[in-house]
């Protein structure tokens, strides 16, 4: 029987032990006064003095360290990231409940009852007067849980990694923040959210090959959707003149740092706008996601400062240093210096052949008013005045065609309802998107897309055998074999 067998067995038999002490395994309801952030942010700095009215908190926790001495110990608890220390005396519990401590194990999650004060070394605590178990822990943590560095279990098992890494959780909550910010900004603005299907029978709006599902009652084929902005469109047609989606896309391609199947954008569509009135706009929002994330315009980015205060603007003829190239030369030529646009910088003025929902540029139809956003060597943003002619955008479908055909898998379909939207007339528009998740890259400081998304897509593992073991008799787990 190997250690991690013989761990598991003993917690099995710990949680008959648990309940013969009056206490459930699997807890109850417990209100609490404070959250440990909250007891450390409004304690931390208070003097043993200040405390000596004995302010009572009521908190729950994982528990973090254990360290039993005889008739007292200490443990750690572990809440939102943070830990708090508690100081268990046996005169000062129940017997039940300080016989429940001496068998607690590292990773139960329990709450205690008691009054703050300081240790003779000084350190905030919690003087423990009652016990509750909530939560008893089956599994062994990892031996070095106290920074877990295994890639990939941290990926895989993303519950491990926020336990283990309080920098993981400090991620997701930044990646909030940025969420927020972009939806208060938009909304200031007078931007309404909207949802559009994530199932379509057209899939269009990116240049990418889709995840295809079947309806069995209506017997036909549906794609996951690899944009929203055809549907989103459609609504400023309708009248809806300033839209935006958070919206998750699926795009069946190859995994790498800056790569994951299913990814979240936001998009939005503002009628009456331009590209150019869109470029204004995107330096104001990333500034202010920027200081809404991190406190700054000026984050850090793997040794880089990148400011967000200062966008760049060129032209991919400026960006390539040549302005004789044209078509795809140009794009195969832009896409070698990609890697090094590494300060945020705005790119515009595309070619046509790239872009076939982008309106024409009025001086030279070979170039559309189009322009995207890139910060560490990565774009984050793609947006430009939207094509609205019906004729033109027939033709662009077609031409789309004709690539498909040609073996590009990647080429957009002809969607007749769409043109069906645009023949009744869709106002001059400006429309963009921003990759959320390699924003969030960028403003976390995180080398990998996996870092920031909670559950990335990974290779299927082996067979775990968990409910096996879970199947186990408690009784029987505790007999020689």
């Amino acid at each position: 029987m190997s250690l991690e067998d013989d761990l598991f067995k003993q917690r099995l038999r710990r949680i008959d032990e648990i309940a013969a002490l009056g206490f459930r395994p699997y807890g109850q309801r417990f209100d609490f006064s404070h959250t440990i952030p909250q007891i450390l942010a409004g304690y931390g700095s208070k003097t043993a003095q200040e405390l000596s009215g004995r302010p009572r908190v009521r908190l729950a926790g994982r528990i973090a360290t254990i360290r039993r001495m005889g008739k007292a110990g200490f443990m750690h608890l572990q809440q939102c990231g943070e830990k708090l220390q508690v100081y268990l005396r046996k005169d000062a519990l129940s017997e039940n409940e300080y016989k429940l401590y001496e068998i607690l194990d590292l990773g139960d999650i329990v709450g205690v009852d008691g009054y703050l004060f300081r240790t003779r070394t000084g350190e905030l605590s919690v003087h423990a007067e009652r016990l509750t178990f909530l939560s008893k822990i089956l599994l062994n943590l990892p031996e070095k849980w106290h920074g877990l560095e295994d890639v990939e279990i941290r990926y895989r098992q993303r519950y491990l990694d926020l336990i283990a890494n309080p920098e993981s959780r400090k991620v997701f909550e930044a990646r909030a923040r940025l969420i927020a910010s972009l939806r208060r900004q938009l909304e200031a603005r007078g931007f309404i959210e909207v949802e559009t299907p994530m199932m379509q029978p057209v899939y269009g709006g990116a240049n990418a090959r889709p995840f295809i599902t079947h309806h069995n009652t209506l017997d036909m084929d549906l794609y996951l959707r690899i944009a929203p902005e055809l549907y989103l469109k459609r609504l400023i047609v309708g009248g809806m003149e300033r839209v935006y989606e958070i919206n998750k896309n699926f795009r069946n391609e190859g995994v790498s740092t800056q790569h994951n199947p299913e990814f979240t954008m936001l998009e939005f569509y503002w009628a009456y706008a331009d590209y150019q009135l869109l470029i204004d706009f995107s330096c104001e929002l990333l500034k202010q996601c920027a200081i809404d994330v991190t406190g700054s315009a000026v984050v850090d980015y793997q040794g880089e400062k990148l400011d967000f205060g200062n966008i760049r603007r060129l032209t991919m003829r400026e960006a390539v240093g040549n302005p004789d190239l044209k078509g795809h030369a140009l794009v195969e030529a832009f896409e070698k210096i990609e890697p090094t646009l590494i300060q945020p910088t705005v790119i515009y003025e595309y070619p046509v052949e790239v872009s076939p929902l982008s309106k024409n540029n009025e001086r030279d139809p070979a170039f559309v008013d189009r322009f995207e956003i890139y910060a560490a060597g990565m774009e984050i943003g793609n947006a430009y005045t939207e094509l609205n002619d019906p004729r033109e955008q027939c033709r662009r479908f077609e031409l789309q065609l004709a690539m498909r055909d040609a073996g590009d898998e990647e080429a957009h379909q002809m969607d007749e309802d769409y043109l069906r939207a645009m023949s009744y007339g869709m106002p001059p528009t400006g429309g963009e998107g921003i990759g959320i998740d390699r924003l969030a890259m960028v403003l976390t400081n995180s080398r990998s897309i996996r870092d920031v998304i909670l559950f990335p897509l990974l290779r299927a593992e082996g067979q775990i055998g968990m409910a096996a073991r879970l199947r186990q008799d408690p009784a029987a787990a505790g007999r020689p074999e």
